[in-house]
C-alpha cells in the first residue's frame, strides 16, 4: 500500500497546508503519516511552556486520529529547530518507518525560520532513506523504492522578501475542506493565540481563506492546496510526479509555472 508522510513545524502546520490533500490520497487506498517536529510549547500566552506542550501534544494526536493517519511525536521544541544531524537522524527514522511515497514538507522559502529549517531537514533525511551506512534514532531499515517530495505554499502565497509564489501543481481539496476544518478544530488552544499574535480573527476561517485563496490561483478549483515538485535527482530514478497520478481529475498543472522552469538561461 502506498504511503504519504507529511512532515511540518508545529502542531496545526499539517491541517493548514497539507490535510485536504493527505484526505484525497486516503480515499484511494494510501497509508497517512502524520509528523510535527515541533512540540506547539511557544503556542500560548495563557499557559507555561511545559503545559502548553502537553495540551499541543493530545490536540495534535487528536487531530491525526481524525485524519486517519499513524502520528509521531514531536523531537524539539519550538524556535529550536535547527539544521542539526541528530535531529536529522530522528527525522529519517521516521520516513523509513512510514516507508513514505510521498513527502510533504513545507516550503524551503517561507515567513519563519522553524517552517524552512523543517523543509531543508525533511529533504536530507529523505536523501537517506536507502543509505545502510547512515544510522537513524532509533535504528530504523532502510528502504529502496523511490521517494518524491512536494513543497507546500508558502504562508500568504509570498517568500520572504514578499514575492509571489505560483504552485507547480493544485489539488482539489473541496470535498474534503469540512474533513481537514475539523481536524484543524482539534487545536482548539491555539484559537486565543493565533488571534493574538498573527491577528488572525479566527484561526478556522484562515484556514478558509487560505484554502479559497489558493483555490482561485488555480483558476478551476473552489479550495485547493497548491505543491511544488522537489527535483528528483538521488530521490527517483526519472521525473516521476507521484501525487499527480495518483489523483489524477483531482489536480491541476500550473503551465505558467512549468513553462518558467524551461526557459533558456540568459
Amino acid at each position: 500500500m502506498p504511503s504519504v508522510l507529511a512532515i511540518f513545524a508545529h502542531p496545526d502546520d499539517v491541517e493548514f497546508y497539507a490535510a485536504g490533500t493527505m484526505l484525497q490520497l486516503a480515499k484511494r487506498g494510501w497509508d497517512l503519516h502524520y509528523f510535527d517536529l515541533c512540540a506547539g510549547n511557544g503556542g500560548s500566552v495563557q499557559m507555561d511552556g511545559p503545559t502548553t506542550a502537553i495540551v499541543r501534544l493530545a490536540e495534535a494526536q487528536e487531530a491525526a486520529r481524525l485524519l486517519g493517519a499513524k502520528f509521531y511525536p514531536p523531537v524539539v521544541n519550538d524556535m529550536t529547530l535547527t539544521y542539526d544531524i541528530e535531529v536529522m537522524r530522528k527525522i529519517a527514522a521516521v520516513i523509513r518507518q512510514s516507508k513514505a511515497d510521498i513527502i510533504l514538507t513545507h516550503a524551503l522559502s517561507d515567513y519563519m525560520e522553524d517552517h524552512m529549517t523543517c523543509a531543508r531537514l525533511a529533504v536530507s533525511a529523505a536523501f537517506t532513506h536507502g543509505m545502510p551506512n547512515f544510522d537513524t534514532v532509533p535504528p530504523a531499515p532502510p528502504y529502496a523504492h523511490d521517494v518524491t517530495i512536494y513543497h507546500a505554499m508558502p504562508h500568504g502565497l509570498r517568500d520572504p522578501l514578499r514575492q509571489k509564489v505560483r504552485a507547480g501543481l493544485y489539488v482539489d481539496t473541496s470535498a474534503q475542506h469540512a474533513e481537514a476544518k475539523q481536524a484543524l478544530g482539534a487545536h482548539a488552544s491555539q484559537k486565543d493565540w493565533l488571534d493574538k499574535s498573527q491577528g488572525m480573527d479566527s484561526y478556522l476561517a484562515t484556514l478558509d481563506a487560505m484554502s479559497l485563496l489558493v483555490g482561485k490561483l488555480s483558476g478551476q478549483f473552489t479550495y485547493a492546496q497548491g505543491w511544488r515538485r522537489h527535483l528528483h535527482l538521488g530521490f527517483s530514478a526519472t521525473n516521476i510526479d507521484p501525487l499527480r497520478d495518483a489523483l489524477g481529475a483531482d489536480t491541476l498543472v500550473d503551465e505558467v509555472y512549468e513553462a518558467a522552469l524551461e526557459q533558456p538561461l540568459p
